[in-house]
């Protein structure tokens, strides 16, 4: 009897346990996309592409509406072999990464420096999208990452302004849509 209670206990914590990381899984857009009982509508609007060291990546701000609530998103899609490899990174978090990606770049001018066989520097969102740099054998590498739990949704940038251009530009978008 003793054993039966332990064991329906550690089931349903067991379970607990697995409803809450389901739940932190979500992303921001995944978390907004998915009310119900609304009409939703998306809006994109095309950014210029991101050239990369091997890709060239999609970009563009995606206004979504959910009945009378709207949100932007900056999302980047690079086409990986199987499938497209998108980062939605709510606008909140694109002033955050614009911020920490003017740090990276000053503590980058130093790093190069290293005496270490290698370093990483970066920043990553709630949601999982990464921006930053390596450093190895003298050389700075930066990189930005769509996906948390994908090596092929990485995309590594022949310079850090290419995705800065990007960021002030979607930025600039979602501040203009705003005011409409």
């Amino acid at each position: 009897m003793k054993n039966t209670v332990c064991l329906i206990l550690l089931i349903f914590i067991t379970l607990g346990v697995y409803a809450q990381d389901i739940k932190e899984q979500q992303s921001k857009m995944q978390n907004f996309v998915s009310k119900t009982g609304v009409i939703l509508k998306f809006e994109d609007y095309i950014l210029p592409t991101i050239k990369s060291t091997y890709d060239i990546a999609e970009s563009k701000i995606r206004k979504v509406i959910a009945g009378n609530e709207s949100k932007y998103f900056l999302q980047i899609s690079k086409n990986g072999k199987y499938a497209t490899k998108t980062a939605s990174i709510a606008y909140e978090d694109l002033i955050e990464t614009q911020k920490a990606l003017s740090n990276l770049k000053i503590q980058a001018e130093k790093d190069w420096e290293t005496s270490s066989d290698y370093l990483e520097n970066k920043f990553i969102t709630d949601d999982g999208f990464q921006i930053g740099y390596y450093v190895s054998k003298g050389k700075t590498v930066w990189y930005i990452k769509l996906e948390k739990y994908d090596s092929e949704s990485t995309l590594f940038l022949k310079d850090p302004e290419s995705i800065e251009s990007i960021f002030q530009l979607g930025k600039e978008k979602v501040e203009t849509l705003k005011v409409i």
